[in-house]
Order: structure tokens, then sequence, then C-alpha cells
């Protein structure tokens, strides 16, 4: 029998939905999201965001889950199946995942973490300066608890596409949405006074996180706040990572790819978006406009129990739901970004499920190891080209989110833009017989205006571009 008639396909459309949706809504979401509106001007950002998600981001995600379904193969092997002389970047592609997993896998250790400390109504220690580095720096615990979280996420690898993946997309993705709505909803019920008698709300911060504020706009801002909501769309909407190319190859040739792939783009903004008023009031209530300027681990493993302690009792439970839902997020997203590696190792070696699975667990296992170990006995501090000053995690996630995904992607661009030509992407979506309403801006898009954007962001991002 072909190796080819052996792949495993979702269910339905409502299966592959929800698995995209569930690797798109993660940690970039919730953490850097919220920030990045913060920083650039609130309703500014929210607009440029969703004027490149319908047009960028719908323009990226399309092409790599067409490429998937065209090829019936993970990104290791696709792009060699598309084009033999562009398979360099299905190697690109499947590095980009190999590396984010342990890492990945050691911030799930932490939310695990967070998570056991508010359900036990511990959060008022969460909420002292020095808990979070103090937790890192230890040599065991967050080792375990990372692989308490890549044995979960291996675990429904193991299983399989539809025992694995979309049963568990189906039974996570509900309660995580209806976890973000039930927070951001108690976010813009809260009212505090502070020591110094001034009273702030949950209404005020929202106004904060959607009303534009254009003032001191210029050209270089407006660069600035563009590229960092492109950027965005990357963690957004797990593009260039490989990720949408192996969902893609999942996916039966009869299924509405155009009303799928709708479908992801809405979940996925919708969640970003809720990020938001989850986390942007709440912080504008109890910690001031200076307090939203916090991204990334500081915002969620520093200021935001700062938040939940300063609630009250009440704080413990919003917190443990908070990192409930946090928890559901990651492991979604982990358990895509394994699922790249382990189908690419299937399709190229023609391995196993159970073999692959076993075999990245390994590499994530070794290097997860070294990720946590990185804030004690193996630490140090380097500069970036970006300018950021980083650890071993903060390595990895440049090499792989700032150098090697840029590269996927405007490779990618030139290979369907430029080579095979957009029409056999167009031919693929079109093949269930659904009308490519956008196939005009499509190609516009990856041919002209997506590549230069995408230079333009790896410039700024190796340092070379500094003045946006």
């Amino acid at each position: 029998m072909k190796k080819g008639k052996k792949r495993n396909s979702f269910s339905g459309s409502i299966g592959f939905v929800l698995a995209a949706a569930g690797s798109a809504v993660g940690l970039g979401n919730i953490w850097r999201f919220p920030y990045l509106a913060a920083k650039d001007g609130g309703g500014l950002f929210l607009v440029i965001y969703l004027i490149l998600a319908v047009t960028f981001g719908f323009t990226l995600l399309t092409t790599e889950i067409a490429i998937g379904r065209k090829t019936k193969q993970s990104p290791l092997t696709a792009y060699t199946k598309l084009q033999e002389k562009w398979g360099f970047l299905g190697i690109l592609a499947c590095l980009v995942p190999i590396i984010i997993m342990p890492y990945y896998c050691a911030i799930g250790g932490w939310v695990i973490k967070y998570f056991l400390v508010f359900l036990t109504g511990e959060g008022a220690k969460a909420a002292t300066d020095t808990y979070f580095t103090t937790f890192i720096s230890k040599e065991a615990e967050p080792m375990i608890l990372m692989i308490i979280f890549l044995l979960v996420v291996s675990f429904i690898i193991f299983r399989g596409v539809n025992r694995g993946i979309e049963s568990s997309s189906k039974i996570l993705m509900p309660i995580l949405l209806l976890l973000v709505l039930i927070i951001a909803v108690f976010s813009l019920t809260i009212t505090y006074t502070d020591a110094s008698g001034v009273t702030r709300t949950g209404l005020q911060g929202l106004k904060i996180y959607l009303v534009p504020d254009l003032h001191g706009i210029t050209v270089k801002k407006f660069f600035s706040v563009l590229l960092d909501a492109m950027g965005q769309l990357f963690f957004s909407l797990s593009v260039a990572m490989g990720i949408m190319i192996a969902y893609g190859s999942y996916v039966k040739d009869d299924a509405d790819l155009r009303s799928s792939i709708n479908q992801i783009e809405i979940f996925d903004t919708g969640v970003a978006f809720l990020a938001g008023v989850m986390i942007l009031p709440a912080v504008f209530c109890f910690m001031g406009r200076e307090g939203m300027g916090a991204s990334g681990p500081s915002l969620m493993f520093v200021s935001l129990p700062k938040v939940f302690d300063s609630m009250g009792k009440i704080g413990n439970v919003v917190g443990a739901l908070f990192f409930a839902m946090v928890l559901f997020a990651a492991i979604t997203s982990a358990v895509s970004v394994m699922e790249a590696v382990v189908s690419s190792l299937m399709d190229k070696f023609h391995w196993s499920r159970e073999k692959a699975t076993l075999i990245e667990t390994g590499i994530a296992l070794v290097a997860g190891i070294m990720v946590c170990w990185g804030y004690n006995m193996l630490y140090f501090n380097i500069k970036l080209p970006n300018g950021a000053s980083a650890q071993i995690l903060d390595v990895m996630d440049y090499i792989s989110n700032n150098c090697l995904m840029p590269l996927v992607a405007i490779g990618t661009c030139i290979l369907v833009g430029w080579v095979i030509k957009p029409k056999c992407i167009i031919d693929e979506v079109e093949k269930s017989g659904c009308k490519f309403g956008r196939k005009y801006l499509y190609t516009v898009m990856i041919r002209y205006i997506a590549p230069v954007l995408l230079i333009i962001l790896l410039l700024k991002s190796l340092g070379i571009l500094t003045a946006i």
C-alpha cells in the first residue's frame, strides 16, 4: 500500500478549524498581543492588525494550508514535492518547530506552577517581586514541570490525528473560549481605588485599549506599529513554522478551504482581541497606565499575579481560571508544534507515529532541560542584534521567530508567487467547488506586497534596519 493512502485526515471541517485555531491561540496571543496594543496606541494597533489579518495573514495562512492539502505532505517534504530545488525551505520550516518546542514546554511548566499556586489559594506568594525569578532559578522544579507538560503533549500526539489532536481540540477549545469570555467580562466590571484616592475602572482601561491614540504619530511610528502588528501575525496565525502545512495535509480534498480559513482567522483574531479585554482593563485598574507596559513573561508571571492579589479573596479564583485558560492555550499550541515535527519525520523517513513521537519527545526533553538550566547552572546574558538581552530561551526564540520564520515566509512567497505561480494555490482552494473570492488580492499580496513587508521585518529583526 502506498504511504499516501495511509495518511490520516480530520473527520470534518469543525475538527480542522478547532485544531488550527488551537494552534493559533497560544501564548503569543495572550502575553504579546495586549502589550503591543497598549504600546502602539490601542485602537491604532487594532485597526492595523485587523487590516493585515485579512490581507497579509490571510495570504500566508491560505498558502500554507493549500500547500499541505495539495502535497499531502508535512513541511519537511512538501516543498520538495512542489518544486524539487526548493526543498531547503522545508528544512528551514521544520527547524522552526524543533527549536520552539523545548522552550514552549519550559514555559508550559511555568504555567502549570502558577495554576497550582492559585488553585491552592497561595496566589499572594506569586505576587511578591522575587517569586518568579526565584522559581525559574531553581534546578529541579521547573525541569519537572516542563517534563510533565511535554508528556501531556506527547501523549496527545501519540494518539494520532483523530483520537489525539482532533479529539483534544474539540474538548479544550470550547472550554478555553468559555474561560476567555468569563474573565473578559469580569475584567470590565472591576473598580479599584488606590492609596492616593484615585479610582479606576475596567471600562476606562477598555477605552484606552479600543480608542486609537494618534498623539505624536509620525511616519516612523506608523511603520513601527505596522511591523509590530505583522510580527504578531506570525505568532497569532502559526504561519511560517510548518504547522499549517502539516494540518493542511490532513484536510480532505472535498473540504471548503476558503470557509475554513475564514473561520480560523475569525477565531484567532477574536481570541487575540479578547486577550486584550481580559488583561489590559484589569492591569489598568490596579497598576495604572504605566502597568500596561509589561510584556511576555513579565506580564503573565509578574504583573498579573499582583493584579489578582489586589482583588482580595476572589483573586485566587480568577487567577486559577486565568492560568487554566493559559494552560489549555499552551497545550493546543504545543500539540501543533510537535505535530509539525512528528509528521515531518514520518513523511521523510517513513517512521511510525510512535517512533517519530518518541524521538521528538527525546529531542525536546534534552533541549528543554537546557532551557530550564539556562536560568541557573547554564546562565549567561548576551546582547542580541535587535538590542534585547538574552538567555538560552531568548536566543532560541530569536533564532526561530525573528530569523527563520521571516526567511521561510519570504521563500514561500517567492516560490508560490514567481516559480509555481499563484494559480497553483488558487486552483487548490477552488478544487472542492468553492469560489476563491479574494484571489486577486491574494495574487498581489503573494507576489509583491508580502515579500517586501517580510524583507523589511527581517532586516529590522537582524538589527540592519534601525530607522524604523
